[in-house]
């Protein structure tokens, strides 16, 4: 069976040959196209039917197809068209290689009659290739003697494209020791020669690295690229090199001990022992000695003592670096000290002004200045004082500043100022500076001295001892020192007749009043003056008070009977009819207190009596009544005695003796002879003859009064219908007249008409029908106050 199908397949290509051979003979046209490689599936080629002459139908007709010696369809015919289309992607490196140009053999098969047409496909190379090196990297080894101008060859680059895009030219990266230079074989095969341009120096570069590109003709070209590294071989002749000359650090003032500083480094090209280098300092003063130290072997420079930067800010540092042959190489570190916020601010106080006026306006209190030892932010400061004080930050110039109050100061309201002036630096963390100081405000004389009351009352007894301590006055000046001195004096009074300066005085230290004499209360119950209080200051400034003294009553005065009169010249005789039943109105013992209140409350008892249970004495009112009705066997004469004490402490009391005659009528005869009377009545007492002669002025100057006031009333009320009823008189009516006020015996005040009946031996003191209308009283003056004389609860005053 395998013997017959090869057998078959051999006949199969005989017929085909033949075929081809009668095609060939059959026809002899032949078309020629092109076409660039990589085009995608179904690019257009060419027009069959037009470059062949043939026609559209005649392809379609006549079967035409397209046939390959390789039996692979690259192209295809559309016989609708005539059209030539590619089949799939061509490329030219893989069906043709190196050959060029590169062309593709095809046929077209045509039907009835049978014939064949060629077709020739040239496949345009593009450049789609890169040059190529086998090797990427190549090693040269080259003596760092060898002269200039020898050459190494390199290898070459490889690329698949032909014609224009197939290898052009070698380049290298730029150095100063090689070019390139290319060659070309005799089979046109391209290659690099490498040319030394400069000697070279194993401890100058003992290495050299390049890059080696090739490129080809392409548009754009298309390179590829191999490493070259030439490798110098050395001889011993360099000393030391740092890999430095000059090494900058910095470094905070607040390194820890033992930290590194930096590391210096250096070589020797040499090797062996030639190459074996130690570090030292060079020529290093004591401070960076005790500062910093180096490692020999490694070149470590580290921190052996604490930095400053205020002290010191930079060190510069010379470090050798010798070889084992005693070569040696120098380079410099300089550590630069880098500032830490480790200073605060710093406050200098040139003048301070202590105490100030406190009416001085934006005075200086302060000069001074600030700095920080810091730099850059860490020494940037910020000042500032208080806020809730009247004084102000001013800055003159640079880091100097002034302390000013901001307005007038009141010393009275704040005598001290403890002010704190802060100063902060803007460093991380920010540090501050607190400087206190105390400034005084010294005192302006701008007050006047202020009484702690504008009007003082003061009670003296009556009667007191001379140069007494009656009470004080007080003023207090808000000032200080001289200014606040304070001496007090009276003052003027308004009235000049006032005898101020004999009444009282006034210690000018203290403000103690003393009354300089005794004083009377019924002559003076009250006055008035003003108290001056000045401080020392200049000028001096003063101020007023009203000091009101009020004279309290002291019972000094007993009580002085007004009726019946007692005079042993001329007795007063009582006439009781026998036919009076009890409660009879014998009469009516009537007394006046000089003193006031309690002083000159008055009371009566019955003493003695001729006749005890006979008669009887009211208590309140004096009315001395018949306790029981007269009998035949009562005594034509009794003889009362009847005391009036006030209600003092201690009560003082006055004594009067009543006679009263029992008859039958009210007729002359039974009335006794003057001269029997003044028989029992014995010798005048002079006392009473001095009575009797005041009594005797007292009814004058009373009746010369009611003639006045009379006069007064017609006036007034002539004058009545124009300006109206008006109040009564101000003033103590003058003269006689009594004024019975209900403090004692009487709740209403009566004017009484007091007479003397003379002639006939006796006189009698006789009550009449109140002649004139209540009066009321005056009021005191402004300054002084004088009161009657004499008061009783009975209501009576003689004035």
């Amino acid at each position: 069976m395998e013997n017959g199908g090869a057998g078959t397949l051999q006949i199969r290509q005989v017929l085909l040959l033949f075929v081809l051979l009668g095609m060939s003979q059959a026809g002899s046209e032949s078309g020629r196209f092109s076409v660039a490689e990589e085009m995608q599936s179904g690019s257009f080629v060419g027009n069959l039917a037009k470059d062949l002459g043939l026609e559209v139908r005649e392809l379609f007709s006549r079967e035409a197809r397209v046939v390959s010696n390789d039996n692979k369809q690259r192209l295809q015919l559309d016989i609708n068209t005539g059209d030539l289309l590619l089949s799939e992607a061509l490329d030219r490196e893989e069906l043709c290689g190196s050959t060029e140009p590169c062309v593709l053999h095809f046929q077209i098969l045509m039907k009835n009659p049978l014939q064949f047409l060629r077709i020739e496909l040239q496949v345009r190379d593009i450049n789609d290739h890169s040059p190529v090196f086998l090797d990427k990297e190549m090693l040269l080894e080259i003596p760092e003697n060898s002269p200039v101008g020898a050459v190494f060859l390199l290898e070459s680059a490889k690329d698949l494209d032909v014609g224009i895009n197939a290898l052009k030219s070698y380049t290298i990266s730029p150095n100063s020791h090689f070019h390139i230079k290319m060659r070309v074989n005799p089979d046109n095969r391209k290659y690099p020669e490498l040319v030394l341009d400069k000697a070279l120096d194993y401890e100058e570069q003992p290495e050299l690295n390049f890059i080696l590109t090739a490129l080809d003709g392409g548009s754009p070209p298309r390179s590829g690229t191999a490493s070259v590294r030439v490798v110098v071989v050395d001889t011993n002749d360099n000393s030391p090199e740092f890999e430095q000359p000059f090494y900058e650090v910095k470094v905070p003032e607040d390194g820890e001990l033992g930290s590194l500083v930096v590391t210096v480094s250096a070589w020797d090209l040499d090797s062996g022992k030639n190459g074996e280098i130690s570090y030292t300092f060079s020529h290093a003063s004591e401070d960076i000695r005790k500062t910093f130290e180096i490692n020999q072997k490694s070149g470590e420079v580290s921190l052996t003592a604490p930095l400053d930067f205020e002290t010191i800010e930079s060190y510069a540092i010379i470090i050798q670096a010798t070889d084992g042959g005693g070569l040696f190489g120098k380079s410099t570190v300089r550590i630069q000290v880098m500032d830490v916020n480790d200073n605060a601010p710093e406050v200098t106080v040139s003048s301070i002004t202590s105490p100030i006026p406190e009416n001085s306006p934006e005075t200086v209190v302060m000069v001074f200045s600030i700095r920080d030892r810091d730099s850059g932010d860490n020494g940037r400061m910020i000042c500032s004082v208080s806020e809730d004080i009247p004084f102000i930050l001013k800055s003159s110039i640079e880091n100097y500043y002034t302390l000013e109050t901001e307005r007038t100061l009141d010393r009275e309201s704040r005598a001290e100022y403890s002010i704190t002036i802060t100063v902060t630096d803007m460093g991380t963390p920010r540090l501050k500076t607190e400087h206190s100081i105390t400034v005084r405000v010294s005192d302006v004389n701008d007050n006047a001295p202020a009484f702690t009351q504008t009007a003082y009352t003061l009670r003296v007894r009556e009667n007191n001892s001379p140069a007494l301590h009656i009470g004080s006055v007080s003023a207090t000046d808000r000032d200080a020192g001289a200014n606040a001195q304070v001496t007090y004096s009276l003052l003027p009074p308004h009235d000049p007749h006032v005898p101020l300066a004999s009444l009282v005085s006034v210690n000018p230290d203290n403000g103690h009043l003393f009354a300089l004499r005794s004083l009377d209360y019924e002559a003076l119950r009250a006055f008035e003056f003003r108290v001056g209080a000045a401080d020392r200051g200049s000028p001096p400034l003063s101020s007023q008070a009203l000091v009101r003294v009020l004279v309290e009553d002291a019972n000094d005065n007993a009580p002085f009977v007004l009726h019946p009169l007692q005079n042993a010249s001329a007795p007063c005789t009582e006439l009781v009819p026998r036919a009076a039943e009890a409660g009879y109105l014998v009469t009516k013992v009537v007394a006046v207190d000089g003193d006031a209140g309690q002083n000159a409350w008055l009371s009566y008892q019955l003493l003695k009596a001729t006749e005890p249970g006979l008669f009887g004495v009211w208590a309140h009112n004096g009315e001395v009544r018949t306790a029981r009705p007269l009998s035949e066997r009562d005594a034509a004469k009794q003889r009362l005695v009847v005391q009036v004490k006030d209600n003092g402490e201690p009560p003082l009391s006055a004594s009067v003796t009543l006679h009263v005659l029992l008859v039958d009528g009210f007729s002359q005869p039974y009335l006794p002879a003057p001269e029997a009377e003044a028989a029992d009545a014995g010798p005048a007492d002079p006392l009473t003859v001095y009575l009797v002669v005041a009594l005797a002025s007292v009814s004058s100057l009373f009746l010369f009064s009611v003639l006045v006031f009379v006069a007064v009333r017609l006036c007034r009320r002539g004058g009545a219908t124009s300006v109206g009823r008006r109040s009564v008189p101000e003033g103590h009516f003058p003269g006689p007249l009594v004024d019975v006020s209900g403090t004692g015996t009487l709740s209403q005040s009566y004017q009484y008409e007091v007479c003397l009946r003379g002639g006939t031996g006796t006189s009698e003191f006789k009550f009449l029908k109140p002649v004139v209308p209540k009066f009321q009283g005056h009021s005191p003056g402004p300054e002084i106050e004088e009161t009657p004389n004499f008061r009783k609860d009975f209501g009576f005053s003689i004035q």
